[in-house]
């Protein structure tokens, strides 16, 4: 099983030299990836806490807050693996973009589905950049390490984007994420693309 970029829809692919630049220091990489994760995990709980009578979202969310947490420890055993070590967690300016661009002034159900439409985008630019690992980089190990992760993200995206409709309309919510991805081409470009991060 792969996943195209078609099938994540969205309107700008990763520069290929990317793979270049992240496998110049995979210290760096994996450590911004393991954040990555971990912060997944943490942004899955704090929507179970701020939303806990949506039953649907709590019961979908709750598996894959274990499943991003085994994804920070099987990086971590990656870094293990090759005498790295975990470094410090960095600024994403990628994920605090999207942050921004969250209406804030609408109904308590709108702030559900601003925050399910950012996290499925974050995820389905995160399928897209492990498949460029997974296909791209030198390491045929990590080859095979990023395709899982591909694999579990893709399934994300599409989990995170199919509440957002349930909860807030197909319609509003199709024409808002077409919204989502165009600034996210904007984020992108105002964004230095580098090796030491993930997004």
């Amino acid at each position: 099983m792969s996943v195209s970029k078609s099938k994540l829809g969205l309107h700008l692919p990763t520069d290929p030299r990317w793979v270049n630049l992240a496998e110049m220091d995979l210290e760096e990489i994996l450590t911004d990836h393991a954040y990555c994760e971990q912060k997944a995990a943490t942004s899955c709980i704090t929507i179970i806490q701020k939303f806990p009578d949506y039953d649907d979202v709590v019961r979908e969310l709750a598996p894959v807050v274990s499943e991003e947490w085994s994804h920070f420890r099987l990086v971590l055993k990656e870094l293990d693996k090759r005498g790295m070590t975990l470094g410090r967690q960095r600024r994403d300016d990628y994920v605090n973009a999207l942050m921004n661009f969250c209406k804030k002034d609408g109904s308590r159900n709108d702030a559900l589905v601003e925050r399910l439409l950012v996290f499925a985008l974050i995820e389905a630019r995160s399928a897209e950049r492990f498949r460029l690992l997974s296909l791209e980089i030198s390491d045929d190990n990590l080859k095979e390490f990023y395709r899982g992760f591909m694999l579990a993200e893709a399934e994300h995206y599409k989990m995170f984007l199919r509440l957002a409709k349930k909860h807030g309309g197909e319609e509003k919510v199709s024409a808002r994420w077409q919204e989502y991805l165009q600034e996210e081409v904007k984020i992108l470009a105002s964004i230095e693309t580098r090796g030491d991060r993930m997004h």
